[in-house]
C-alpha cells in the first residue's frame, strides 16, 4: 500500500469520526483554586505547617498513554509489560486501563478488583480508593469489564476521570495509560491528555493504516506532535525498522508529526505463557527475548527529555504540572 493510498483510505471514514470530537476540543483545563480555612483553637505551630505542605514543591510525573488503533496489536501487553518493567527500576507507576468497557489489564495480572472508574463517576469512592496493588510495587486503576455505563461515557465524564487525577496527594513518578482500540472519542481524549503518546504497530496493513488514522486525529484536532512507535511481534530489529520507516514516510508527508522509533518486542513463546498464566512476562520470565525488549523500552521511557507542554488548551493529566512556573 502507498502512502498516498493510505491517506485516501482513511481520510473520508476518519473525518466522519472525528466530527463528534469537537466537544472535547472545546474542554478546558479546570485550575483548582486553593482557600485557607482557620478553624478557631488551631495553634501556630499546626497553622505552619500546614502552609508548609501546601507549599510544599510538586513532583512531575510523565504520563504515557498507550495507544494502538487497531484491536489486537497487543497494547495491553505493552503497557502492562512496560509499567512492570518500570516498577521493577524502583519507579513509582500507576496504570490507569481506560479500555472503558472492556477491561482487561486486571485479568492479565490476575487482579479482582471490587471497584471501578465506574463507582468513582457515581460518587461512591474517590480516584485513591481504586489504587489496586500490583506485583513489584506497580499500581492499577481499574475500568470495568462488560460494563455498559463505562463504555458509553461522554467527553464530560471522560475529563473527570483525567482530572481526578489532581486530587492524588502525591503524583507517581510515572502514570501509564492503557485505552482502548480504535479511535473513539475516549481514545483520542486520554491519548490527548498525556505527556507523550506510544503507537503500538504490527507488521499488518490494517494496524498501519489505523495507527496513522490515530496519529492524524491527534495532530489534527488536538495539536500532538510526537508519537513514540513500538514495533510489536516482529522477528528481529531490521522489520522493526523497517516497519518504523514505512509509517514514518506517511505521516512525515502528510502530517507534519514527529514519529520516533521507541523499540520493538519479538514474537516470543514465553510471552504467550505469561499471558496465560496471568503475569508479566519480565515477571515471569525475566530473562526471555521479550522481557529483555521491554527492560530496554522502559529505559528509553525513562530517559526521555521533559515534554514541552507551555499554554495547553486541552484536559491533560495532572494539569498543574503544565504551569509556566515549571517549565513545561
Amino acid at each position: 500500500m502507498s502512502s498516498l493510498s493510505m491517506d485516501t483510505f482513511s481520510s473520508d471514514a476518519l473525518d466522519q469520526r472525528a466530527l463528534s470530537m469537537n466537544q472535547a476540543w472545546g474542554l478546558k483545563q479546570m485550575v483548582s483554586s486553593m482557600t485557607s480555612i482557620t478553624t478557631p483553637g488551631t495553634g501556630v505551630g499546626t497553622q505552619a505547617a500546614n502552609l508548609d505542605q501546601r507549599h510544599a514543591p510538586v513532583r512531575r510525573c510523565r504520563t504515557i498513554t498507550v495507544c494502538g488503533g487497531k484491536g489486537g496489536v497487543g497494547k495491553t501487553t505493552v503497557a502492562v509489560n512496560l509499567g512492570m518493567t518500570l516498577a521493577m527500576m524502583g519507579r513509582e507507576t500507576m496504570l490507569l486501563d481506560a479500555d472503558m468497557g472492556l477491561a482487561n489489564v486486571d485479568v492479565l495480572l490476575g487482579l479482582a478488583p471490587s471497584r471501578h472508574l465506574g463507582h468513582m463517576l457515581d460518587g461512591q469512592c474517590s480516584l485513591q480508593d481504586l489504587l489496586l496493588p500490583a506485583p513489584h510495587g506497580l499500581t492499577v486503576i481499574p475500568a470495568g469489564s462488560g460494563t455498559r455505563r463505562l463504555a458509553q461515557m461522554g467527553n464530560t465524564e471522560q475529563a473527570a476521570v483525567i482530572r481526578a487525577f489532581d486530587e492524588l496527594p502525591q503524583p507517581p513518578e510515572f502514570l501509564l495509560v492503557d485505552t482502548a482500540a480504535g479511535i473513539s472519542d475516549s481514545v483520542a481524549m486520554f491519548a490527548a491528555a498525556a505527556d507523550d503518546v506510544v503507537l503500538v504497530v504490527c507488521d499488518e496493513p490494517a494496524s498501519i493504516t489505523d495507527a496513522y488514522a490515530l496519529a492524524k486525529v491527534l495532530r489534527r484536532d488536538f495539536g500532538v506532535k510526537r508519537f513514540h512507535m513500538v514495533a510489536n511481534m516482529v522477528r528481529n530489529l531490521g522489520e522493526a525498522k523497517a516497519l518504523h520507516q514505512k509509517l514514518a514516510r506517511v505521516t512525515d508527508r502528510f502530517l507534519d508529526v514527529m514519529l520516533d522509533f521507541m523499540g520493538w518486542v519479538p514474537q516470543d513463546e514465553r510471552l504467550r505463557q505469561a499471558i496465560r498464566r496471568q503475569c508479566a512476562v519480565v515477571d515471569a520470565a525475566p530473562g526471555s527475548r521479550s522481557a529483555q525488549a521491554f527492560k530496554l523500552l522502559a529505559g528509553a521511557a525513562d530517559t526521555w527529555a521533559e515534554p514541552d507542554r507551555p499554554g495547553l488548551d486541552r484536559i491533560a493529566f495532572f494539569s498543574g504540572q503544565a504551569a509556566p512556573a515549571t517549565g513545561w
